[in-house]
């Protein structure tokens, strides 16, 4: 058996050797692989052959991110050396060959390179080199988000910057919502390379909400910032004047004479917009008040008469009229209103089809009570006998002589 034995180590490095799948003694289960910190990591590296009957020489050795390269520990099938620097932090018993690290930290990020010499009973020498990549996550803190400006800004004049950040954290994905809903690039919006910061240029209206930072990576789950209101100055837009009386025909508005009118003038603007009513007659303009409403008092109301509603925003610096003509004229009692939301009916009109209800059911009871087969049967056998045999009287001719 120990002379079986002795034959194959003999053997199995010449067909190593001619076969070139030296590889094959030697195999590492990944060569990628990515730690959390303050985790252990064994590099781990599985043989295909006896140690106890190999002589066996070989290294550990580090090559961090910035190309710097440190010897961790030199080994033989019995003996260690490990780098007095690192010797709490790693862990290897010979003759296995996989490297334990025992607590990682950013700094054991890099290459991991195995340089392995192995030794037969026929002296053949074979050399394996092996590189393992390692990663080291770090768990990602709460992101903490910023503005700038942070004071509110024009619509169309300014541009706004979103910052997001993390204290600690290793590959973070950044994303940016916006009432609860993602952002994504735009012609208007514009990220960084890593998303942690948005930039949005010029301003609109639509880009007012409530903003936050949402960030994660392979080792955390998703982690909010606080939310921050971007506020907007924009407007007037979408300027109308309402009135609750008389009949609205376009620009022009038909009132009883003698009828109180109000009128109301709206504008969607932030802030809210300042507001004039103007009166205008024979090209001649008067301010009659200021404010968003106007009570037209009875002396104004014997003529036609145009009315004009601005509005201005201070901070836009931007301004919209509502122009329309006051008309005096008798709508009368039955007149049909047009509201914002249909046409009324007149009162009168109704009071009308009911009566025309009621006499119609009136003369229909009269009528079937005149008209009933049995009253008629009943009227004919209580005539007198005489009367019952008077001649019969067509309306033809009787052509007898």
């Amino acid at each position: 058996m120990e002379a079986t034995r002795r034959v194959a180590l003999y053997v199995l490095p010449v067909l190593f050797i001619l076969t070139d799948v030296s590889s094959r003694f030697i195999h590492i289960p990944s060569l990628v692989r990515h730690g959390t910190e303050q985790n252990p990591l064994l590099l781990s590296v599985e043989t295909s052959f006896s140690l106890d009957v190999a002589k066996i020489q070989g290294t550990w050795s580090h090559t961090n991110p910035s190309g710097t390269r440190t010897v961790l520990v030199t080994f033989t099938n019995s003996t260690k050396i490990i780098n007095m620097v690192r010797r709490n932090h790693l862990l290897f018993e010979p003759p296995k060959v996989s490297l334990l690290i025992l607590r990682l930290n950013q700094d054991d990020e890099g290459d991991y390179h195995l340089s392995l010499n192995v030794e037969f009973h026929n002296r053949t020498v074979i050399t394996e080199d092996k590189v393992i990549h390692v990663t080291v996550d770090v768990p990602v803190s709460g992101p903490l988000i910023e503005k700038t400006p942070s004071y509110p800004v024009i619509e169309d004049k300014a541009n706004v910057t979103w910052t997001c950040s993390v204290q600690r954290g290793t590959r973070v994905v950044f994303q940016w919502q916006r009432d609860g809903l993602p952002l994504k690039p735009s012609d208007r919006h514009h990220f960084s390379q890593d998303n942690s910061m948005l930039l949005i240029n010029p301003v609109k209206k639509e880009d007012r909400g409530a903003y936050c930072c949402v960030v994660n990576n392979s080792v955390s789950q998703s982690k909010y910032s606080r939310t921050m209101d971007l506020s907007i100055y924009y407007g007037p837009y979408n300027l109308k004047v309402n009135s609750g009386q008389g009949l609205r025909t376009g620009e022009v508005l038909t009132i009883n004479p003698g009828e109180l009118v109000f009128l109301e003038c709206q504008a969607d603007s932030n802030p809210p917009n300042s507001y004039v009513w103007i009166s205008k007659s024979h090209n001649e303009s008067e301010i009659i008040t200021e404010g968003p409403q106007l009570e037209v008092q009875l002396y104004r109301l014997a003529q036609a008469e145009e009315y004009l509603c601005r509005a201005f925003n201070n901070e836009t610096q931007k301004q919209d009229e509502a122009q329309f003509t006051l008309v005096v004229a008798s709508l009368g009692t039955g007149k049909e209103k047009h509201t914002q939301d249909g046409v009324s009916v007149s009162p009168v009109a109704v009071i009308a089809v009911c009566s025309l209800f009621i006499i119609s059911c009136v003369l229909l009871f009269f009528i079937r009570r005149t008209c009933h087969p049995k009253r008629v049967l009943m009227s004919i056998y209580n005539r007198p006998f005489s009367e019952q045999k008077r001649p019969h009287r067509s309306g033809k001719f009787d052509t007898a002589t």
